[in-house]
């Protein structure tokens, strides 16, 4: 494992070094605080909180994140992110880009177009625009892969989805899309521009054992050195709370006050961050952020490139990891209709060894699985070679940032008009995401027809035991699998009558 053998975890510590705009400053508690708190602490008040959530992008920061030998500005949410998560880190905040007397340039194309009237969400939107400022693809013909597709991309590279998850409530989105096409390229004595080409902090070996101020009760954070030690932890400690990105916890900590005893970090272990191309799988660190899996696949995975413009916001994905989507067991998440139609296998590794569980075998009940205590997700692997013709669809109310209401990855098989395999698998109609086994049988074997699809269709409206709820009653949801099928198949068509091949 890199630089990160040869630390230890040695015993609690009462504190944390964090480089927040050139300074280094004392974190020392309570372990459940998070960065935006941490920071406003220190009187950076620009940095503020609106949802808690990580959905309005009001707290957003940029970390400076390894991207090969130097570094990559990351925009993140500073409502969820522990503040012991940064120890060692390096961050800035939109009083770290600019004064009043000289404005960051992203800061001067916002006051020059308007983008600012009441200014609660503006450092959020400045922190998120930055990070897509210094993007180092924006400006070059490389402006593929994660920016690629569905994304909006302004004359200058600016990708607009880079603010996906930044709200504002009072100047309308048109002047700060103005803002945000009329940047030009950083210029060459740019101090937060030349910092990219030096690498990212390592990794520090964090314990921080503190009191919690309204309870008086102790908690533990710990990021460990290796995953041995990760593992031997959560072997002698099985009640751990075990965090990579945080996007799930930091919501439990901050809305319902959530505290844990034990906070175990996995987010930058080395061997959880490895992607590997096999001959017959694709292999994904389980601690790879979404938006990295996303950079360095550049497409080369169709259907989960459909999937990752449709996850949450570009805030979260720069945090979420694909290991946490699972591991939460929820029912709607987005990854796992996507990985079940690929067929993923999970790599399950406790201080004992390691497993390989089918994905379609992984989930138990509602939010239950078969992994065992002292078990963590290593890695995600997926069979090769891809199906031929994939899709993802999503349905929910709005057409990004949102919990689905369904969700359907299609991967299929199609030789000479037949459809010799299909997988499908379902989210958001049932106590787990499941294969739609009924309908996958219904179709190989099938001529790829309309009449086969309208067939299949019926079945497909039979899967799962959807519910009423908030987002969608049972009928609804009935519906949208009915019809899911045969949008897929105009898709395919669409595609084929392009001239561009499969998706």
């Amino acid at each position: 494992m890199s630089a990160n053998n040869s630390l230890t975890t040695n015993s609690p510590t009462s504190g944390c070094r964090i480089t927040v705009n050139g300074n280094e400053l004392d974190f020392n508690g309570p372990p459940h605080s998070n960065a935006l708190d941490f920071l406003r602490n220190q009187s950076l008040v620009g940095s503020k909180e609106g949802c808690a959530e990580g959905e309005c992008g009001a707290c957003a920061i940029l970390v400076a994140r390894s991207d090969n030998e130097g570094s990559r500005w990351t925009s993140v949410n500073a409502c969820l992110i522990p503040a012991a998560a940064l120890d060692g880190q390096e961050v800035i905040t939109a009083e770290g880009l600019g004064t009043v007397d000289h404005l960051h340039p992203v800061q001067q194309e916002m006051a020059d177009r308007g983008g600012s009237q009441c200014g609660y969400c503006t450092p959020g939107f400045i922190c998120s625009m930055a990070a897509e400022y210094y993007r180092p693809e924006r400006g070059s013909s490389e402006n593929s892969g994660e920016h690629a597709g569905a994304h909006e991309c302004g004359p200058n590279g600016f990708d607009l989805h880079a603010l996906s998850g930044n709200l504002c409530r009072c100047t309308g989105y048109r002047p700060i899309r103005d803002a945000a096409y009329a940047l030009g390229e950083p210029s060459a004595d740019d101090p937060v521009a030349i910092r990219r080409a030096s690498s990212a902090p390592s990794p520090v070996a964090t314990d921080l054992l503190a009191a919690d101020t309204p309870t008086g009760e102790l908690g533990r954070f710990r990021r460990p050195a290796s995953l041995i030690e990760a593992l031997q932890i959560l072997a002698d400690e099985p009640e751990s709370t075990v965090v990579a990105g945080s996007t799930d916890w930091g919501v439990e900590v901050n809305i319902k006050s959530a505290r844990a005893r034990s906070v175990l970090a996995i987010d930058r272990l080395e061997e959880l961050r490895q992607l590997h191309w096999e001959d017959d799988f694709l292999e994904l660190g389980a601690s790879l952020t979404l938006s990295e899996i996303e950079r360095q696949l550049a497409g080369r995975v169709p259907l989960l490139g459909q999937l990752f413009g449709q996850f949450a916001s570009r805030l979260i994905r720069n945090s979420a990891t694909m290991g946490g989507n699972l591991g939460t067991g929820s029912p709607i998440g987005d990854t796992p209709p996507v990985l079940l139609a690929l067929e993923a296998q999970l790599v399950l590794t406790s201080i004992h060894g390691q497993r390989v569980v089918e994905l379609s075998e992984y989930f138990t009940g509602y939010r239950q699985t078969v992994r065992a205590a002292g078990e963590l997700i290593t890695a995600i692997k997926i069979p090769l070679p891809l199906a031929t013709h994939t899709s993802f669809q999503k349905i929910s109310k709005r057409r990004f940032d949102d919990i689905s209401s369904v969700a359907v990855g299609y991967a299929l098989n199609v030789e000479d008009q037949v459809i010799t395999s299909a997988r499908i698998g379902l989210g958001g109609v049932a106590a787990t995401p499941l294969r739609a086994l009924a309908t996958e049988a219904m179709l190989e074997g099938k001529p790829f027809t309309l009449d086969t699809i309208r067939a299949a269709a019926t079945v497909m409206a039979g899967e799962g035991t959807p519910m009423d709820d908030h987002r969608a009653s049972a009928k609804y949801r009935t519906a949208m699998l009915g019809s899911s099928l045969e949008r897929f198949y105009a898709q395919q068509l669409a595609v084929q009558n392009s001239g561009k091949g499969a998706n």
